[in-house]
Protein backbone atom coordinates (compact mmCIF):
# COMPACT_ATOMS: atom_id res chain seq x y z
CA UNK A 1 0.00 0.00 0.00
CA UNK A 2 1.62 3.27 -1.17
CA UNK A 3 1.21 6.72 0.37
CA UNK A 4 -1.09 7.85 -2.42
CA UNK A 5 -3.55 5.05 -1.63
CA UNK A 6 -3.45 5.88 2.08
CA UNK A 7 -3.98 9.57 1.34
CA UNK A 8 -6.89 8.78 -0.93
CA UNK A 9 -8.50 6.50 1.69
CA UNK A 10 -8.15 9.15 4.39
CA UNK A 11 -9.59 11.86 2.21
CA UNK A 12 -12.55 9.73 1.10
CA UNK A 13 -13.42 7.24 3.80
CA UNK A 14 -11.35 8.44 6.77
CA UNK A 15 -13.13 11.76 7.10
CA UNK A 16 -16.51 10.04 6.80
CA UNK A 17 -15.65 7.48 9.50
CA UNK A 18 -14.21 10.16 11.79
CA UNK A 19 -17.32 12.27 11.37
CA UNK A 20 -19.53 9.30 12.25
CA UNK A 21 -17.45 8.46 15.34
CA UNK A 22 -17.53 12.07 16.50
CA UNK A 23 -21.27 12.27 15.86
CA UNK A 24 -21.87 9.02 17.77
CA UNK A 25 -19.88 10.30 20.76
CA UNK A 26 -21.76 13.59 20.81
CA UNK A 27 -25.09 11.78 20.42
CA UNK A 28 -24.25 9.43 23.29
CA UNK A 29 -23.21 12.23 25.66
CA UNK A 30 -26.19 14.41 24.85
CA UNK A 31 -28.55 11.43 24.86
CA UNK A 32 -27.39 10.27 28.29
CA UNK A 33 -27.82 13.79 29.66
CA UNK A 34 -31.33 14.06 28.22
CA UNK A 35 -32.29 10.60 29.57
CA UNK A 36 -31.03 11.55 33.04
CA UNK A 37 -33.00 14.79 32.84
CA UNK A 38 -36.22 13.05 31.73
CA UNK A 39 -36.07 10.26 34.34
CA UNK A 40 -35.23 12.74 37.09
CA UNK A 41 -38.13 14.96 36.05
CA UNK A 42 -40.51 11.98 36.03
CA UNK A 43 -39.49 10.96 39.54
CA UNK A 44 -39.96 14.51 40.82
CA UNK A 45 -43.41 14.77 39.26
CA UNK A 46 -44.49 11.44 40.71
CA UNK A 47 -42.95 12.32 44.10
CA UNK A 48 -45.04 15.50 44.26
CA UNK A 49 -48.16 13.44 43.70
CA UNK A 50 -49.02 12.04 47.11
CA UNK A 51 -50.99 9.18 45.56
CA UNK A 52 -47.88 7.62 44.00
CA UNK A 53 -45.59 5.70 46.37
CA UNK A 54 -41.86 6.67 46.19
CA UNK A 55 -40.93 3.04 45.52
CA UNK A 56 -43.24 2.85 42.50
CA UNK A 57 -42.06 6.26 41.28
CA UNK A 58 -38.43 5.14 41.33
CA UNK A 59 -39.32 1.83 39.66
CA UNK A 60 -41.18 3.58 36.82
CA UNK A 61 -38.22 5.92 36.39
CA UNK A 62 -35.87 2.92 36.09
CA UNK A 63 -38.08 1.30 33.43
CA UNK A 64 -38.28 4.53 31.43
CA UNK A 65 -34.51 4.98 31.69
CA UNK A 66 -33.90 1.45 30.41
CA UNK A 67 -36.19 1.95 27.40
CA UNK A 68 -34.65 5.33 26.54
CA UNK A 69 -31.13 3.88 26.78
CA UNK A 70 -32.13 1.12 24.36
CA UNK A 71 -33.45 3.72 21.90
CA UNK A 72 -30.22 5.69 22.30
CA UNK A 73 -28.13 2.63 21.43
CA UNK A 74 -30.24 2.08 18.31
CA UNK A 75 -29.77 5.74 17.37
CA UNK A 76 -25.98 5.43 17.76
CA UNK A 77 -25.99 2.33 15.55
CA UNK A 78 -28.03 4.27 13.01
CA UNK A 79 -25.25 6.85 12.84
CA UNK A 80 -22.83 4.12 11.73
CA UNK A 81 -25.27 3.00 9.07
CA UNK A 82 -26.65 -0.03 10.90
CA UNK A 83 -30.34 -0.14 10.05
CA UNK A 84 -32.68 -0.77 12.98
CA UNK A 85 -34.49 -3.41 10.92
CA UNK A 86 -31.23 -5.30 10.50
CA UNK A 87 -30.50 -4.89 14.17
CA UNK A 88 -33.94 -6.24 15.06
CA UNK A 89 -33.38 -9.22 12.77
CA UNK A 90 -30.04 -9.85 14.48
CA UNK A 91 -31.70 -9.77 17.90
CA UNK A 92 -34.36 -12.17 16.67
CA UNK A 93 -31.68 -14.54 15.42
CA UNK A 94 -29.89 -14.42 18.77
CA UNK A 95 -33.11 -14.47 20.78
CA UNK A 96 -32.67 -17.99 22.07
CA UNK A 97 -29.09 -17.39 23.19
CA UNK A 98 -29.96 -14.06 24.79
CA UNK A 99 -32.99 -15.57 26.51
CA UNK A 100 -30.85 -18.34 27.97
CA UNK A 101 -28.10 -15.98 29.10
CA UNK A 102 -30.51 -13.42 30.51
CA UNK A 103 -32.94 -15.91 32.01
CA UNK A 104 -31.87 -14.97 35.52
CA UNK A 105 -32.13 -11.24 34.84
CA UNK A 106 -35.60 -11.64 33.34
CA UNK A 107 -36.64 -13.60 36.43
CA UNK A 108 -35.41 -10.73 38.62
CA UNK A 109 -37.26 -8.25 36.41
CA UNK A 110 -40.52 -10.21 36.60
CA UNK A 111 -40.15 -10.59 40.37
CA UNK A 112 -39.69 -6.83 40.66
CA UNK A 113 -42.98 -6.26 38.84
CA UNK A 114 -44.83 -8.66 41.14
CA UNK A 115 -43.27 -6.98 44.17
CA UNK A 116 -44.63 -3.65 42.95
CA UNK A 117 -48.10 -5.18 42.62
CA UNK A 118 -48.18 -7.13 45.89
CA UNK A 119 -46.17 -4.54 47.88
CA UNK A 120 -44.59 -6.70 50.62
CA UNK A 121 -42.53 -3.64 51.57
CA UNK A 122 -41.67 -0.14 50.39
CA UNK A 123 -38.66 2.18 50.44
CA UNK A 124 -37.84 3.11 54.03
CA UNK A 125 -39.14 -0.12 55.58
CA UNK A 126 -36.92 -2.18 57.88
CA UNK A 127 -37.05 -5.76 56.61
CA UNK A 128 -35.38 -9.13 56.48
CA UNK A 129 -35.37 -10.32 52.86
CA UNK A 130 -33.36 -13.22 51.41
CA UNK A 131 -31.48 -13.44 54.71
CA UNK A 132 -30.46 -9.75 54.66
CA UNK A 133 -31.73 -7.44 57.41
CA UNK A 134 -31.78 -3.67 56.98
CA UNK A 135 -33.57 -0.62 55.60
CA UNK A 136 -34.81 -0.69 52.00
CA UNK A 137 -33.38 2.27 50.08
CA UNK A 138 -34.16 1.25 46.51
CA UNK A 139 -36.27 -1.25 44.58
CA UNK A 140 -34.65 -1.43 41.15
CA UNK A 141 -35.40 -3.25 37.93
CA UNK A 142 -33.39 -6.32 38.85
CA UNK A 143 -32.32 -5.90 42.48
CA UNK A 144 -33.36 -4.48 45.85
CA UNK A 145 -30.85 -2.31 47.71
CA UNK A 146 -30.80 -2.74 51.50
CA UNK A 147 -28.59 -0.88 53.98
CA UNK A 148 -27.82 -3.16 56.94
CA UNK A 149 -27.62 -1.89 60.55
CA UNK A 150 -23.79 -1.88 60.33
CA UNK A 151 -24.09 0.57 57.39
CA UNK A 152 -23.28 -1.82 54.55
CA UNK A 153 -25.10 -1.40 51.24
CA UNK A 154 -26.31 -4.80 50.04
CA UNK A 155 -27.98 -5.47 46.68
CA UNK A 156 -30.15 -8.59 46.51
CA UNK A 157 -31.72 -9.96 43.32
CA UNK A 158 -35.48 -9.37 43.18
CA UNK A 159 -36.18 -13.01 42.36
CA UNK A 160 -34.23 -14.14 45.42
CA UNK A 161 -36.12 -11.64 47.58
CA UNK A 162 -39.53 -12.59 46.21
CA UNK A 163 -38.94 -16.37 46.42
CA UNK A 164 -37.65 -16.26 50.00
CA UNK A 165 -39.26 -15.35 53.31
CA UNK A 166 -39.82 -11.61 53.84
CA UNK A 167 -40.17 -10.14 57.34
CA UNK A 168 -41.37 -6.53 57.36
CA UNK A 169 -40.72 -4.97 60.77
CA UNK A 170 -42.26 -1.65 59.70
CA UNK A 171 -45.63 -3.05 58.61
CA UNK A 172 -47.13 -2.77 62.11
CA UNK A 173 -47.01 0.26 64.43
CA UNK A 174 -44.71 -1.38 67.01
CA UNK A 175 -42.42 -4.38 67.42
CA UNK A 176 -41.41 -6.27 70.53
CA UNK A 177 -38.00 -5.99 72.17
CA UNK A 178 -36.83 -9.41 73.41
CA UNK A 179 -34.76 -9.33 76.62
CA UNK A 180 -34.34 -11.43 79.78
CA UNK A 181 -33.32 -10.69 83.38
CA UNK A 182 -32.17 -13.26 85.94
CA UNK A 183 -32.67 -12.80 89.67
CA UNK A 184 -30.89 -14.73 92.39
CA UNK A 185 -32.45 -17.54 94.40
CA UNK A 186 -34.22 -16.07 97.41
CA UNK A 187 -35.38 -12.95 95.55
CA UNK A 188 -39.13 -12.65 95.08
CA UNK A 189 -39.55 -12.77 91.26
CA UNK A 190 -42.99 -11.11 91.46
CA UNK A 191 -41.49 -8.14 93.30
CA UNK A 192 -38.67 -7.96 90.76
CA UNK A 193 -41.17 -8.04 87.89
CA UNK A 194 -43.26 -5.23 89.43
CA UNK A 195 -40.16 -3.08 89.95
CA UNK A 196 -39.03 -3.64 86.36
CA UNK A 197 -42.49 -2.89 84.99
CA UNK A 198 -42.57 0.46 86.78
CA UNK A 199 -39.07 1.36 85.54
CA UNK A 200 -39.57 0.30 81.94
CA UNK A 201 -42.82 2.23 81.47
CA UNK A 202 -40.78 5.39 82.16
CA UNK A 203 -38.35 4.71 79.31
CA UNK A 204 -38.87 7.15 76.39
CA UNK A 205 -40.54 5.70 73.26
CA UNK A 206 -41.83 2.57 75.00
CA UNK A 207 -45.34 1.96 73.68
CA UNK A 208 -48.22 2.08 76.16
CA UNK A 209 -50.25 -0.36 74.08
CA UNK A 210 -49.52 -3.18 74.20
CA UNK A 211 -48.06 -2.89 77.69
CA UNK A 212 -44.61 -4.37 78.42
CA UNK A 213 -44.59 -8.09 79.17
CA UNK A 214 -42.57 -8.93 82.29
CA UNK A 215 -43.18 -12.42 83.60
CA UNK A 216 -41.33 -15.45 84.93
CA UNK A 217 -40.00 -17.22 81.85
CA UNK A 218 -38.22 -20.21 83.39
CA UNK A 219 -36.25 -21.42 86.38
CA UNK A 220 -32.50 -21.96 86.39
CA UNK A 221 -30.03 -23.19 89.03
CA UNK A 222 -28.96 -19.57 89.58
CA UNK A 223 -32.54 -18.32 90.06
CA UNK A 224 -35.75 -17.39 88.20
CA UNK A 225 -35.38 -16.00 84.67
CA UNK A 226 -37.71 -13.12 83.76
CA UNK A 227 -38.75 -12.21 80.23
CA UNK A 228 -38.60 -8.45 79.66
CA UNK A 229 -40.52 -7.45 76.51
CA UNK A 230 -41.38 -3.80 75.94
CA UNK A 231 -42.83 -2.64 72.61
CA UNK A 232 -41.50 0.20 70.48
CA UNK A 233 -41.59 1.60 66.96
CA UNK A 234 -38.91 0.21 64.64
CA UNK A 235 -37.15 3.58 64.49
CA UNK A 236 -36.72 3.50 68.28
CA UNK A 237 -36.00 -0.23 68.64
CA UNK A 238 -32.32 -0.05 69.56
CA UNK A 239 -32.78 2.97 71.82
CA UNK A 240 -35.43 1.07 73.80
CA UNK A 241 -33.32 -2.10 73.71
CA UNK A 242 -30.28 -0.46 75.34
CA UNK A 243 -32.33 1.68 77.73
CA UNK A 244 -34.18 -1.43 78.92
CA UNK A 245 -30.90 -3.21 79.68
CA UNK A 246 -29.80 -0.15 81.62
CA UNK A 247 -33.11 -0.08 83.52
CA UNK A 248 -32.68 -3.73 84.53
CA UNK A 249 -29.24 -3.04 85.98
CA UNK A 250 -30.29 0.12 87.82
CA UNK A 251 -33.53 -1.39 89.19
CA UNK A 252 -31.86 -4.50 90.59
CA UNK A 253 -29.02 -2.44 92.05
CA UNK A 254 -31.43 -0.03 93.80
CA UNK A 255 -33.39 -3.00 95.17
CA UNK A 256 -30.20 -4.49 96.56
CA UNK A 257 -30.65 -7.83 94.80
CA UNK A 258 -27.64 -10.15 95.04
CA UNK A 259 -25.87 -11.38 91.92
CA UNK A 260 -27.20 -14.77 90.73
CA UNK A 261 -24.65 -17.49 91.37
CA UNK A 262 -24.57 -21.16 90.47
CA UNK A 263 -25.12 -23.30 93.58
CA UNK A 264 -22.11 -25.34 94.64
CA UNK A 265 -22.97 -29.01 95.09
CA UNK A 266 -20.81 -30.71 97.67
CA UNK A 267 -20.49 -34.45 97.42
CA UNK A 268 -19.28 -36.62 100.27
CA UNK A 269 -17.30 -39.74 99.71
CA UNK A 270 -19.32 -42.93 100.06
Amino acid sequence: MDLETVHTFIMTRGIDIGTKVLGAIVLWIVGRWVISLITGLLRKILARNGRVDPTLAHYLGSILGGLLNLLLILAVLQVFGVQTTSFAALLAGLGLAIGTAWGGLLAHFAAGIFMQILRPFKVGDFVTAAGVTGTVVELGLFGTTIVTPDNVTTIVGNNKVFSDTISNYSALPVRRVELTAKVANGVDPIDAANRLRAAITKIPNVAETPAPDIEVLSFTPEGPLLCVRPYAHTDNYWQVYFDTNRAIIETFREAGYPTPETPVVRRTAA
